[in-house]
């Protein structure tokens, strides 16, 4: 059995949640490390991410369920997810990625509204420092990684 390790996320997980910030966070003034607005949906960095480039993609809409979504947003969010997986290609040049959904607490979901997670891997982006020191290495700032993304995705709609 392979065991994934994470424990820099223990700031997530102990987090107290208020909020659901799939509805707040895009009627902030701030983007709050949103990087992509669309009509139904939206596209966002994780806060806690498991990799540089940990990408969620959520509509604005309360939903909990995927059978849930409207095919407005069912097209758009897939649509995005193309796009941003373009962006993140040409910006990170990732050998690979992690893409799904959590639904329900017991999947491991932080919030019970549908999100999609992208997740950029490197061969070999797993180390020694979660493990002997609880140390997750995520090599670039989230600002940097922002700026870049929005960059690419103006870049790929002209």
């Amino acid at each position: 059995m392979k065991i994934l390790w994470a424990p820099w996320r223990v700031t997530f997980i102990t987090e107290k949640k208020d909020v659901c910030i799939f509805c707040d966070n895009p009627k902030r003034n701030d983007d709050s490390l949103i990087f992509e607005r669309r009509t139904h949906v939206f596209a966002m960095l994780n806060k806690y991410p498991y990799n540089s480039g940990h990408t969620m993609i959520a509509p604005y809409r309360h939903v909990i369920n995927i059978e849930d979504l409207t095919n407005e947003e069912w097209m758009e969010l897939f649509q995005l997810m193309k796009d941003c997986l373009k962006a993140i290609r040409k910006i990170m040049s990732p050998d690979g990625f992690n893409i799904g959904f959590n639904i329900g607490k017991s999947s491991g979901a932080g919030y019970e509204h549908i999100h999609l997670h992208i997740v950029p891997r490197w061969i070999g982006d797993t180390n020694f420092m979660p493990v002997l020191s609880d140390t997750k290495v995520i090599p670039e700032h989230l600002e940097a990684t922002y700026r870049k993304l929005v960059n690419e995705l103006k870049n790929l709609k002209s």
